[in-house]
């Protein structure tokens, strides 16, 4: 992604010498600064559709598929 702006090549050439490990933590801050959402409630929502989902597969009424038999269906899928 090229930009003309060249302080924000300067910055994108000086963030991009740092370690992964620094990278994707100034990556994730960047990322977090972008969310107007609440994330707590994000978090309550994902936490209610595990729940959801955790019950549907312990009542029997959804079946899980072993992930190999998952992924042989989707290669099959795109012959």
């Amino acid at each position: 992604m090229a930009t003309a702006n060249p302080d924000i090549q300067s910055l994108r050439k000086d963030m991009l010498s740092l370690p992964p490990s620094t990278r994707a933590l100034l990556a994730q801050e960047l990322l977090e600064s972008l969310d107007v959402a609440d994330t707590g409630e994000v978090d309550a929502a994902w936490a209610e559709e595990a729940e959801r989902r955790y019950a549907e597969i312990k009542s029997g009424k959804v079946k899980c598929i072993p992930g190999d038999e998952v992924l042989k269906r989707v290669r099959n899928r795109k012959k």
